[in-house]
């Protein structure tokens, strides 16, 4: 991936290498079961921990099929996205309520292209629109003022935060919780029971990286710039880039990777 890297004065442009993430579908006799974001890799793995953990299956006995199914890109090759499954005899299928931490959809069609395409929901609010501005400087104060404000953190040192800030750098709101995708949404939700949606000329700064679902967490409140002080996966860069946000990854010290639209970042003289 192509980035503007800072490094105190020194600014520059170069190639970047980002952990691949891809959306992944396990079906149950061909039909969606739930589709979860993962690094492509020991798919099957994946598969069978994820029925275990669930409580699906107890070994690999219980299950007599496992294949990748015949999804296909644009240019007909195969994703290996898709990930079909046979229970072995006497083995129940999970009910609807097994939907509850993954990203599910009862119109897949015959390939899974539907309830994958369906995971890029299309925010309602123009991101792209958005001529905020931040400097550099607020920027790199961002992760000071976050830990600061970490009240659980200080006692457990166990919590992930995100922070609402103003494109001046005054904290808006501050949520924490074992899982980043839940402090963000605990962030959004205050903007959303306040009236403040979309959240247009603002940053979210987030702890730990910055993966798809927060990144489409960010676009779907409308959230233009979007900073982290780890990586970014693959597919939260061209998410990114395709919703108008402005991504910012290893924030911390004096630099930080802008990943996407960097017109945003006002840069020292």
């Amino acid at each position: 991936m192509p980035v503007l890297r800072i490094r105190g004065p020194v600014h520059t442009r170069r190639p970047d290498t980002v952990a691949a993430e891809e959306p992944l579908e396990i079906r149950l006799a061909g039909r969606p079961l739930a589709v979860t974001m993962r690094t492509p890799g020991d798919d099957f793995d994946l598969v069978h921990g994820f029925l275990a953990t669930e409580g699906v299956i107890r070994t690999s006995a219980d299950l007599s099929g496992l294949r990748y199914c015949n999804s296909v890109d644009d240019e007909g090759r195969n994703t290996y996205n898709v990930v079909d499954v046979d229970l072995a005899p006497g083995i129940e299928a999970p009910d609807t309520a097994l939907d509850r931490n993954f990203y599910t959809s009862s119109s897949c069609g015959v390939c899974g292209k539907a309830s994958i395409d369906a995971i890029r929901t299309r925010t309602p609010y123009d991101v792209a629109a958005d001529d905020v501005r931040v400097t550099l400087e607020t920027l790199l104060a961002l992760p000071d003022r976050l830990r600061a404000a970490q009240e659980v953190f200080d006692r457990t040192g166990g919590l992930h935060a995100a922070g609402l800030f103003t494109a001046g750098g005054e904290l808006v709101a501050l949520r924490e919780d074992v899982g980043r995708h839940n402090a963000v949404d605990k962030v959004v939700g205050d903007a959303v029971r306040e009236g403040r949606v979309p959240l247009t000329r603002h940053v979210l700064m987030v702890s730990g990286r910055s993966s798809f679902e927060l990144t489409q967490k960010a676009a779907m409140a409308g959230v233009p710039v979007l900073a982290a002080v780890s990586a970014p996966s693959s597919l939260a860069v061209e998410l990114a880039a395709d919703a108008g946000i402005t991504l910012v990854g290893f924030l911390r010290g004096d630099g930080c990777n802008v990943y996407t639209h960097p017109d945003r970042i006002v840069l020292p003289e």
